[in-house]
């Protein structure tokens, strides 16, 4: 009987299977014993070659050469990687070794990565099985090499992964070439360089698109004023007596005001200047001295419940990194690796939000391991005291037809000890991992929220309150801050118990009285920039800025770009200068050369910046992988777009366009190239407000 060769994608991982098989003997690039083998990639090992592999003369970019599509693709090995290539290979053919564990990372690129290397080594007549594990603690490395499937039921998924690599590589070489070699002198006179490469990718380019469209709305946005009228109420005593604490109540010009369809209205809770807003609180107070007594018209009381966010998928995680922790996706993502890597989270490039039935029914395990962290022990006890786990199989929190290649991004329970060597920014991220993750065992939040309706002289002010009467979740996840609500009936405004035992004894035909009117300018603002984060949501729902979690759920699956990819996709634009990062406030701006090269790609290419088209190319290729369409009908589709636009591009010539446009954005870029001229970044509400006593 031979040996048995594990080959994982980097040496770290392979370290954890030699010591969870027990196998010692460590070698250059590989450990051995008397049964097995365990040697390891440092992520790609084989590349693609470039045209000039295929003929010398292909080095030099000319017209005439495209669109560039060879019949046969040509690989070749990473001159870094060459010496542990050489003992990748020497293994993979040995003649003692007769079965292969692959090890890769669970996912399309780590299928790509060992397929590669097996072409290049030419392995043939050996058993290869496949371990696809969702972490890296001992019993999941020992199941996924108990269950490990042969290597060719994952064809598909292989299929997939080559086209990935030959889409990118087909559109990248031949409308980078293109499009240099059509406008880039032009962009480099208007950017002042000696020249300029247009550099073009499915997915990159898409990106930049998103960045630069937003920035051209916010530009065009015209801001408008508007006046709205408040109330500050004073609620009744049970003596009688007025009360000082004040609740703020919004006037609307409903049916029946005089005001009802006026043209000096902003829509129908404000007018358009401060005077008018300022006769109609001289009709309210109608020459008499505070306080003016309102009718109460209506109170409605009700509960509303707040369930847990779903899990965190690497996408939801960068987002709320960048959100609260100011550090970009590609930060978030060395850090969540790491914690994979140390055991602590399950794998980290997960699309997914919820868990499998299968791990549901093994949860426990995970939550008493977080009984050894203190500051969440309390939460862990709760759990298992109580049972609240048995039940998560049957919730929103699992659903096995959510989950592609992994479950959600969730503690493993494992590891703990290693969290005191672990940097603040670790330490920040696993927590927010187990806090989300904990507090699905939770109850929902419940608020009790109260619609109030008030009328004075025939106009009507409205005011929403909402009380916490129950945390729930919130007690693991963190009670958000009171915000100062607007008035009307939106979110409302958040109050304590007593104000809520006030407004409980009101009645229709109650009276309450106004202590002041005042008018409060805001205006609208335009729409806001990407953050880092905001754009890794963007990407993951298909150009759309989608904050809803269950609205983003159901059009999950046409994303651009993928969990693994989306991070270095920023990483590149801002590296190569189109994007600009704001390190502090994670905010994504165009530099104007990013700006001229999108303007090129779209009056010549302009289906590349289109969200919608990019992710159909990326949920053909999960089709391709998911078996539902034929490796060759994608490739077919790949090849004639390629060639109809390189036609087309060949065709015109749009830089007279180019030039114009160039001009006019210029003025927005004083400080060159690489600065943009940045307004003040719009507050998270849709208004500004300040106060005018009236």
């Amino acid at each position: 009987m031979g040996k048995v060769l594990y080959i994982a994608e980097k040496p770290s991982v392979a370290q954890e299977f030699a010591k969870v098989l027990g196998i010692s003997g460590r070698r250059r690039g590989w450990i051995e014993d008397e049964d097995a083998v365990v040697t390891w990639c440092v992520g790609h090992l084989i590349t693609m070659s470039y045209p000039e592999a295929y003929d010398p003369a292909l080095k030099k970019w000319r017209l005439d050469t495209l669109p560039f599509i060879p019949d046969t693709f040509r690989y070749e090995v990473i001159p870094s990687a060459k010496d542990q290539y050489e003992t990748v290979r020497t293994l993979l053919l040995r003649p003692d070794i007769d079965t292969i564990y692959v090890c890769t990372d669970s996912g399309r690129e780590g299928e790509y990565i060992y397929r590669l290397v097996a072409q290049m080594a030419g392995v043939s007549g050996k058993r290869q099985l496949r371990v696809w594990i969702d972490s890296q603690t001992a019993e999941e490395i020992r199941r996924g090499i108990r269950e490990a499937r042969d290597e060719s039921e994952y064809d598909a998924l292989s299929d997939a992964a080559y086209l990935r690599a030959k889409e990118d590589y087909l559109m990248g070489i031949n409308f980078s070439r293109l499009l240099t070699l059509r406008y880039g002198n032009a962009i480099a006179g208007m950017v002042h360089a000696k020249y300029t490469v247009i550099s073009v990718g499915r997915v990159m380019t898409c990106v930049l698109g998103m960045v630069v469209r937003r920035e051209n709305e916010i530009r065009r946005f015209v801001k408008t004023p508007f006046y709205r009228v408040t109330a500050d109420l004073a609620l009744p005593g049970s003596s009688g007596q007025e009360q000082k604490a004040a609740l703020q109540a919004e006037w609307r010009a409903v049916a029946g005001s005089r005001w009802e369809g006026s043209p000096k209205l902003y829509k129908d809770t404000g007018f358009r200047s401060p005077e008018d807003a300022q006769e109609m609180i001289r009709v309210m107070k109608d020459g008499q001295p505070a306080p003016w007594e309102m009718t109460v018209c209506r109170r409605e009381t009700k509960t509303e419940k707040s369930r847990a966010s779903l899990l965190f998928n690497l996408a939801e995680l960068q987002n709320v990194c960048s959100k609260t922790m100011k550090i970009s996706p590609d930060r978030t993502l060395q850090i969540v690796q790491d914690l994979y890597e140390r055991k602590l989270v399950t794998y980290p490039r997960t699309d997914a939000r919820v868990l499998s039935s299968a791990v549901a029914k093994e949860i426990s395990g995970n939550i008493r391991g977080l009984e050894q962290i203190p500051g969440v022990r309390k939460f862990a006890e709760d759990i298992i005291r109580s049972g609240a786990y048995r039940s998560i199989g049957n919730s929103r929190y699992t659903d096995d037809s959510q989950i592609t290649d992994h479950y959600a991004l969730i503690p493993t329970g494992q590891g703990i000890g290693s969290l005191g060597s672990l940097s603040a920014q670790h330490v920040q991220v696993y927590e927010k991992i187990v806090r989300r993750f904990l507090s699905i065992f939770y109850p929902p939040a419940v608020y009790e929220k109260t619609a109030l309706e008030c009328e004075r002289e025939g106009e009507h002010f409205f005011a929403a309150v909402k009380i916490l009467k129950d945390p729930g979740y919130l007690k693991v996840a963190g009670i958000p801050k009171a915000k100062s609500g607007q008035a009307g009936e939106g979110n409302g405004q958040v109050i304590g118990p007593e104000i809520s035992d006030l407004l409980s004894r009101l009645r229709k035909g109650s009276r309450i009285s106004a202590l002041n009117f005042a008018v409060r300018e805001g205006e609208t603002t335009p729409p806001r920039r990407y953050t880092s984060g905001s754009m890794i949501l963007a990407m993951e729902n298909a150009g759309q800025l989608i904050e809803n979690e269950e609205l983003r759920e159901q059009i999950r699956g046409s994303g651009i770009g993928t969990s693994a990819t989306r991070a270095e996709i920023l990483k590149k634009l801002v590296k190569i200068g189109y994007l600009s990062l704001n390190a502090k406030t994670q905010v994504l701006t165009p530099t104007l050369t990013g700006e001229l090269v999108c303007a090129a790609v779209g009056c010549s290419i302009p289906t590349l910046l289109a969200p919608e088209f990019t992710a159909s190319w990326e949920k053909g290729l999960t089709k391709v992988a998911e078996g539902e369409i034929p490796e060759r009908e994608y490739m077919s589709k790949l090849t004639e777009y390629i060639r109809k636009r390189t036609d087309q591009v060949m065709a015109s010539d749009r830089s007279a366009d180019l030039h114009q446009y160039g001009a006019a954005v210029k003025k927005f870029y004083p400080g060159g190239s690489r600065q943009l001229t940045v307004a003040p970044a719009a507050k998270k509400h849709t208004t500004r407000q300040r106060k005018k006593k009236g």
